[in-house]
């Protein structure tokens, strides 16, 4: 096996795929890249059994062959050569040598037989979705995923297709978020919960506009693009019903400045108790009082907002983090924030949604006790 190849497509393409590697594998071969050359082309294959990336680029080659390269070697090797073109060539022992304009550098690989085979695209269902609304659902819900491994469903993103419409949903309970992409037009209704750590990859990895392909069946699922596809191996659990926790009455409404709130909430935080982050919003028709105290340490702050609030006046306290993280991924000036009661999940959303979009957060009040 020989070919050359320009170091920096390479370094590009490992990195995307170096995603996939985990520093304490359970078999070692799993530290590897799988390096594949037919006809010009290089495909590289790395995995974890939970992600599989498998991405490809074009190569000059003398000769075919299929090898597994240790990665972290040849990354460091790659990111401290400037760009050139280089050649690897690999001998009947599985000996690697990279010939670079600066010298030569030899490491020992391994038989391409040991390396896991990646799952195979067998009886799935298939949509395609603009990568742009992808990595929407992604960043706009993973903050809200659980890392309790007790509750598997809530640790990963569930991913509804319900035939016009698309819904990413997160939870872990004091939390939930649902984007919704409408206007599509599918046969599939299918619900799939796919890890956070397959989904951070797929997000990191969607640098362009573009189409992605989607496919899934009972095991994986399949997101392909430009030359690149990423494997996710599903969640077997059933995800809760977390409509029913999604309250259809909330009379009560605030318009808030975003930045405004979001900054109030990190300067008042600080003054919080540590263990419930408790937040204190006092709402009028004109102004919300924010405020936070620790009585361990006799610290307190406030600070007022203005808003706009339709409702009588209300007092109700939610956890800063939550709130915060909500509002850090909201990408409009102003928000709405929908209550009925204090001791009843307050609602968060846009003022307004972009076209054929939809986004909701839920969060639930930490009940104020003196």
């Amino acid at each position: 096996m020989r070919f050359e190849v320009s170091s920096s497509e390479l370094l590009k393409q490992l990195n995307i795929a170096s995603g996939a590697i985990n520093s304490n594998p359970v078999l070692p071969i799993m530290e590897d890249f799988l390096f594949d050359v037919k006809s010009n082309t290089l495909t590289i294959t790395s995995t974890n059994l939970e992600t599989t990336i498998i991405t490809e680029l074009d190569v000059t080659a003398d000769e075919d062959g299929i090898i597994a390269i240790p990665a972290k070697i040849l990354l460091d090797t790659l990111k401290a050569l400037p760009e050139q073109p280089i050649t690897i060539t690999v001998d009947e022992n599985n000996g690697v040598k990279i010939l670079s304009a600066f010298g030569v550098y030899k490491l020992s690989g391994d038989a391409a037989d040991d390396f896991p085979n990646h799952p195979e695209e067998d009886d799935v269902e298939t949509l395609l979705l603009n990568s742009k609304k992808i990595q929407k659902g992604i960043t706009n819900t993973i903050f809200a995923t659980s890392n309790d491994e007790l509750r598997l469903a809530m640790t990963g993103i569930l991913i509804q297709i319900d035939f016009t419409k698309l819904h990413f949903v997160a939870t872990d309970a004091h939390k939930l978020v649902k984007y919704t992409i409408g206007n599509l037009s599918t046969d599939i209704a299918k619900s799939l919960i796919v890890p956070k750590k397959g989904l951070t990859l797929v997000k990191n990895a969607l640098s362009e506009e573009c189409d992605v392909k989607i496919s899934f069946n009972k095991a994986n699922i399949f997101f392909s693009f430009g030359r690149t596809k990423i494997v996710c191996r599903l969640v077997d659990a059933k995800y809760p019903e977390y409509n029913a926790v999604i309250p259809v009455e909330n009379p009560y409404e605030a318009i808030i400045n975003r930045k405004d709130f979001l900054n109030s909430l990190r300067r008042i935080a600080i003054y919080a108790n540590k263990s419930t982050n408790q937040v204190i919003l006092n709402i009028t028709e004109k102004s919300m009082t924010i405020s936070a105290q620790d009585l361990d340490f006799s610290n307190e702050a406030t600070e007022q907002l203005n808003c706009n609030f339709s409702g009588e006046p209300m007092t109700i306290g939610f956890n800063a983090k939550f709130l915060g993280e909500m509002l850090n991924v909201l990408e409009n000036d102003d928000i709405k924030l929908q209550l009925s009661t204090p001791s009843r999940a307050g609602l968060i959303v846009p003022t307004e949604d972009e076209p054929g979009e939809a986004l909701l957060m839920l969060v639930m009040p930490v009940m104020m006790g003196n």
